[in-house]
């Protein structure tokens, strides 16, 4: 699929990015099955998180991470269609492995793109995108899971979905089907805005004001901290992207 021509990542001499990344394996598991990918320069950033254990869950999120290093490794600046296209080489990688070795493996994602002033997201599963403006929260994705179409459906409460016995089911995610099932959605963004992207580790225990305070750093760390200390059961991985003024 070729792209149309577009203008540079964040053309505007006015703004800049600043972004963090943390992954952690948690107070429980042995294995880290997510990844991060944070690359302020081209304006991409994601967060994979991996199904799948000893049989190649890490892998699956680290195909994503490959297929988006490789495409800002290229001399030519990258559009939203380019990044949806390596994640739909990040899902046939991940299928071919899978075929290969009979691995079940597959991966949550939420990537984002950053063009002048708008993010454009796509995202597989139960990671998220939020929008952080003026010490508010906004969850920009829906969730991809068994509990989230209850929501839906009107037959569970967000609360007791949190308890719920599938609570980490998913209904979409790379490497279950030829069609992934990527949704997309772009969201405008203003100097001192933030874009966080995270995994289920940190979104379960993630309360409003977590997000206030702080550098995008301290952010970061303190998510993360707060993550482990109310729960700690799953890998937790995030990015905090900041639209700052030069």
């Amino acid at each position: 699929m070729n792209a149309l021509p577009v203008a540079p990542i964040a053309a505007d001499p006015a703004t800049a990015f600043r972004s963090v990344a943390r992954s952690h394996v948690g107070r429980v598991r042995s294995i880290n099955e997510d990844r991060v990918f944070d690359c302020p320069e081209a304006g991409i950033w994601a967060v994979a998180d991996g199904m799948g254990g000893h049989r190649g869950g890490d892998l699956a999120a680290q195909a994503v991470v490959e297929r988006l290093r490789a495409l800002t490794a290229s001399r030519r600046v990258a559009d939203f269609t380019d990044m949806l296209v390596a994640l739909g080489q990040a899902n046939a990688d991940i299928r071919h492995r899978n075929d290969t070795n009979g691995f079940d493996a597959g991966t949550t994602v939420v990537a984002a793109l950053i063009d002048g002033a708008t993010a454009h997201i796509a995202w597989a599963g139960d990671s998220r995108a939020y929008r952080i403006r003026d010490g508010g929260l906004q969850l920009l994705t829906h969730d991809h899971s068994l509990v989230q179409e209850l929501i839906d459906a009107g037959l569970l409460t967000p609360a007791a979905a949190e308890r719920h016995p599938q609570s980490n089911v998913v209904t979409r995610a790379l490497g279950i089907c030829d069609d992934p099932g990527l949704q997309m959605t772009s969201a405008p963004l203003a100097p001192g805005d933030r874009l966080l992207l995270c995994s289920d580790g940190l979104s379960r225990s993630f309360q409003p004001d977590d997000a206030v305070d702080g550098d995008t750093e301290q952010l970061c760390d303190r998510l993360l901290g707060n993550a482990l200390r109310r729960d700690g059961t799953d890998n937790v991985s995030l990015v905090v992207v900041e639209i700052a003024d030069r």
